[in-house]
């Protein structure tokens, strides 16, 4: 399906020769002379590369249709990762390299929103932030209390982040998924 480059919104898939692209922002221009064009910034889904991409004005793109769908984590199988649709109970294999870096926030039990695209999963949308125990790392000293003083923590997915000083083996820490920072302790 085509859409007019005049109708993109943010958000919107398109299927480029650059591959399957986000629109993350778009920019009608109209200058003095010549024909209209639009100013777009393009997310490539798979990669997360960004790129600068101008349009003429009316001209025809596909439309991307992407489908998200709600599924719990449920275990890891010879490098694979399973997942259960949490309407219909099917149970779909996902490869490590689609679930990317989302290996680091994801335990068992877990609900993700996978998107795909022509039955192909491309990317995992976890939360903002999840919590994590700490499963390895340095104990606090009494007394440590330097400020902004770190050392570095293992989590339960296998992460290694830096945390505070004071943060101990067994405590649950908030992480950002976006940045993978330590944001608290829970």
């Amino acid at each position: 399906m085509s859409i007019s480059t005049n109708d993109l919104k943010n958000g919107m898939a398109l299927n480029l020769p650059e591959g399957l692209m986000s629109v993350v922002e778009f920019q009608h221009v109209k200058p003095g002379k010549g024909g209209a064009f639009v100013r777009t910034k393009l997310k490539n889904v798979r990669s997360g590369a960004v790129l600068d991409r101008t349009f003429r004005a009316d001209e025809k793109v596909k439309l991307a249709v992407i489908d998200k769908r709600e599924m719990q984590f449920l275990y890891r199988e010879s490098g694979d990762y399973v997942f259960m649709d949490n309407e219909t109970y099917e149970q779909l294999h996902v490869t490590s390299e689609s679930v990317g870096n989302a290996v680091n926030y994801l335990k068992e039990g877990d609900t993700a929103v996978l998107p795909t695209y022509e039955d192909e999963v491309i990317g995992i949308d976890l939360p903002a932030s999840v919590e994590l125990v700490v499963t390895e790392t340095e104990p606090g000293m009494q007394g440590d209390r330097v400020s902004g003083a770190r050392k570095a923590a293992t989590l339960e997915t296998g992460l290694v982040l830096q945390v505070p000083l004071f943060v101990n083996v067994g405590d649950r820490v908030k992480v950002d998924t976006r940045s993978g920072e330590y944001l608290s302790r829970s």
